[in-house]
């Protein structure tokens, strides 16, 4: 049984078949009216019966990939229209049913439908990522950095290089470098090379002996020989001192180092593996980074993508759930905020995330200690471009709203195109959409739609 199942058409039997199956049903009597509804009542599957013109189903569907409603989507069929059955699975239904009274059938498909929910939200890693290290992502590009990982940890690449925006998840693809090829028995060391003045950063990484500087009134070991057979982290090289770079160089070249004030050969045994969110290449032409030392690392260099490339936004929805499941920001909150609005998904796509994974993680943070309902809503979703009313007296913020113009722009997607698909014959377009001629009148006026603007996706959206 579902929670919510949301029927369209004004078929009585439709409706007493889906309420066998739900715990609450809902109704539109068209397609023009479900958009409301989805919004309102976030069903978990959209059912359209065999009321509803098959164009006004295909119209619908258009728009529900168009704009990424994820919501399954179960229609009435008759077994003798085939083609119709087949046509309305291409674009994506989720089943099609051939008769109300087949109540075994539907519960297949609910059956089905559970299953393939339970498979989704399960399934937020690439089956190749180390079980160690939550790498959340399924887009063509983390698949592609997910097997560069993997080619590097399978061979005996050292030095290696990963390259990627601030908040990428660098350290993260590091650790699985890590794992993939040592395991947990070897230690993982990481420093951050722009956190450190030059005289500490050769520190931590050398090493000292007693009495090499003021301060130095004992030996000290350093991460290169302490990590041993394991690796050697070094967040953020562009930011090392040249003088460093040379050293760190002879160490990959020599696999031998000596401590600050030593004059004993250290072997370095570690993997070494750099980050960077800068270009190096053009560092090193800028001559702000060593070329020596920028061809010794880039060997075989992992990229990660940023979260507004065109091949990782797939990812951002799923790394919200991820947060939103995971977070222990506010405990007493866990399990309570069941996931997003739709509106709220939408403004997270519409995003650039200049701060990339972790922004992202902030923003859900942030949204689940301001949520009071069970859902995160746009409200709550407060970007770094939002503007805040800072109350002196309180020391609370309260974002500016986004307008929330989603719903209507849809529906007006939807009547401007079936009026552009008749030829603006207006009587056709009502046919197409299964509403009067006289409701189609209305909300042509109300949506202000002229013929001049069916050419554009632009003109569609509310000023």
């Amino acid at each position: 049984m579902l929670e919510k199942i949301l029927v369209v058409g004004k078929q009585s039997q439709a409706q007493q078949l889906a309420r066998k199956f739900t715990q609450r049903l809902y109704a539109a009597d068209d397609a023009c009216d479900i958009w409301a509804s989805i919004e309102s009542t976030e069903p978990d599957l959209v059912f359209f019966d065999d009321g509803i013109p098959h164009d006004a189903i295909h119209l619908s569907l258009d728009i529900f990939r168009k704009r990424k409603i994820n919501i399954p989507v179960v229609v009435i069929c008759p077994e003798k229209h085939s083609d119709r059955m087949n046509k309305l699975l291409d674009m994506g239904v989720f089943d099609v049913l051939h008769d109300y009274k087949d109540i075994s059938r539907m519960g297949q498909v609910i059956d089905k439908l559970k299953n393939s929910k339970i498979a989704t939200e399960s399934e937020f890693f690439l089956e190749d990522c180390p079980s160690s290290v939550p790498i959340v992502g399924k887009s063509p590009a983390m698949q592609k950095t997910l097997r560069m990982i993997h080619m590097v940890a399978s061979s005996s690449c050292n030095p290696v290089l990963i390259i990627g925006q601030t908040g990428t998840g660098k350290e993260m693809a590091a650790q699985a470098v890590h794992d993939l090829r040592h395991g947990s028995d070897q230690k993982f060391v990481a420093i951050n090379c722009a956190a450190l003045t030059a005289n500490l950063l050769e520190s931590e990484l050398f090493g000292h002996v007693k009495g090499s500087f003021t301060s130095a009134d004992r030996e000290k070991t350093g991460l290169l020989e302490l990590a041993q057979d394991g690796t050697v982290f070094l967040d953020e090289i562009s930011e090392m001192p040249m003088d460093l770079q040379a050293k760190l160089l002879r160490v990959l070249q020599e696999k031998t180092f000596r401590k600050v004030g030593g004059t004993e050969e250290i072997t370095c045994n570690a993997t070494i593996i750099a980050s960077s969110n800068r270009n190096l290449f053009e560092e090193a032409q800028k001559g702000r980074f060593r070329q020596d030392l920028y061809y010794r690392l880039c060997v075989f260099p992992i990229q990660i993508c940023p979260l507004n490339h065109s091949k990782r936004r797939d990812d951002i929805l799923l790394l919200a759930k991820y947060f939103l499941q995971n977070s222990g920001i506010c405990p007493e909150k866990k399990g309570q905020i069941k996931g997003l609005t739709k509106l709220a998904a939408e403004k997270l796509i519409r995003h650039h995330w200049p701060g990339n994974v972790r922004e992202l993680r902030n923003v859900i943070d942030r949204a689940i200690l301001l949520e009071q309902s069970d859902r995160i809503g746009t409200t709550n979703i407060i970007l770094h471009n939002d503007c805040f009313d800072l109350d002196d007296a309180s020391c609370s913020f309260a974002p500016v709203a986004e307008r929330d113009f989603s719903l209507e722009r849809a529906e007006k997607e939807l009547i401007a195109k079936a009026l552009d698909e008749s030829g603006w014959q207006k009587t056709q377009a009502a046919a197409l959409l299964g509403i009067t001629r006289t409701t189609l009148y209305a909300k042509v006026k109300q949506y202000n739609i002229r013929k001049a603007e069916k050419t554009t996706q632009k003109n569609l959206q509310p000023a």
